[in-house]
């Protein structure tokens, strides 16, 4: 059977979930739906025209972003105008858009983290803390024949996931007992008559933020008209989140051959530099956050940074950036394009671990709209 688009979303939001995202922050699907067959996804930075026409051209069933197309609300939907014309298109030619942004900078083995892979930046920690989410769990018995079945459901929602590790759980095996009334219509028994079933208890944990899903996955894979749960809070488990982040470099550098280093690593023709009125002649502290992060620059300070990369700096912020000591390196927005090839390489990865039926492409098309000359 061909894989359905929600179904690949449904793996996706376990690795890089909605609800990561800032307030505000406008992830998810865009544009199109979901309840279809996919046989060709492809990632990009944008959603611009040209990306459009890549997407039409390679037969795309499924655009997946980092930035948001509509990010504003759209006043008027007209073919005349190209920066609507493509959303007309992408409708015509049944290609649905799913944007991951700010969720995709926070995630553990996101972008911020493979900017720090890509410098050589380690023993990282978040630049600002986003998110604690409490970890619950819950405990369902079903019969033994049933508990595969069960917690493969279970994993496919969401629960499960522990550090490194997804599709976790603990299984125990005993006897359940109950007696239906007139009213039951049992999967297993007969009404007034005592029964006992060999039984399975499966235990998961997951973020209080998937409660809903995750239950609502139990009750459909459940065999019984009234199955017998239980769910906990759990006060020993938190995962903690963060936008940026910032680590060591394994020696210190000079700082001209730091913004050397930054301007190979991500291929640049050119990057804005500011430098404090007093240079540190050596970087070893890196703060980072990809995108606009200039409203960052103190907490970078505060985390004694050598440097702090970000960018889209503001005129009038870089003059207050000067007067701190501390150097920022503004390399562009678009060094997050780096997300391309490594979301891909991800997607191959869940292939083969599901034998998905899918093809997957990164986008080749440059949506930079700046030119060094």
């Amino acid at each position: 059977m061909q894989m359905q688009g929600s179904e690949f979303i449904q793996r996706f939001d376990q690795y890089c979930p909605e609800w990561l995202a800032e307030d505000g922050d406008p992830v998810g699907l865009h544009i199109g739906t979901l309840n279809k067959e996919v046989n060709r996804i492809m990632m990009s930075l944008d959603v611009r025209p040209a990306v459009v026409a890549e997407a039409i051209e390679k037969k795309i069933d499924l655009l997946v972003v980092k930035h948001p197309p509509i990010f504003r609300p759209v006043s008027r939907l007209t073919t005349d105008d190209v920066q609507t014309k493509m959303y007309a298109d992408l409708i015509k030619h049944d290609i649905a858009v799913y944007a991951a942004h700010t969720n995709m900078d926070i995630i553990d083995n996101g972008l911020n983290d493979w900017f720090c892979e890509a410098l050589d930046v380690y023993d990282t920690e978040y630049l600002i803390p986003t998110h604690t989410i409490k970890m619950k769990k819950l405990a369902v018995y079903v019969p033994q024949t049933d508990a595969k079945k069960m917690r493969e459901a279970l994993a496919k929602a969401g629960a499960g996931q522990q550090g490194d590790y997804h599709s976790t759980s603990f299984t125990v095996n005993g006897t359940g007992r109950f007696t239906p009334n007139d009213q039951a219509n049992p999967t297993i028994g007969s009404a007034n008559v005592p029964e006992q079933v060999q039984e399975s208890k499966i235990e998961v944990i997951f973020p209080e933020t998937k409660q809903t899903q995750v239950v609502s996955a139990m009750l459909k894979a459940h065999p019984y008209e009234e199955p017998a749960y239980d769910i906990y809070q759990l006060d020993n488990l938190a995962e903690n989140y963060g936008i940026g982040r910032v680590g060591e470099l394994k020696e210190a550098v000079s700082t001209e051959d730091f913004i050397a280093k930054v301007k190979e690593t991500f291929h640049l023709e050119g990057l804005r530099v500011i430098y404090p009125h007093k240079v540190k002649k050596t970087i070893k502290r890196v703060a980072i956050c990809g995108g606009s992060g200039e409203k960052f620059y103190r907490d970078a300070l505060a985390a004694k940074a050598d440097v702090y990369i970000t960018g889209d700096v503001y005129y009038h912020t870089a003059h207050d950036m000067q007067e701190t000591g501390m150097l920022v390196i503004d390399p562009g927005h678009y060094i997050e394009s780096l997300c391309k090839e490594k979301m891909v390489d991800l997607f191959n990865q869940w292939k083969n671990e599901e034998d998905w039926k899918v093809d997957f492409f990164v986008s080749e098309t440059s949506t930079n709209p700046f030119s060094f000359k």
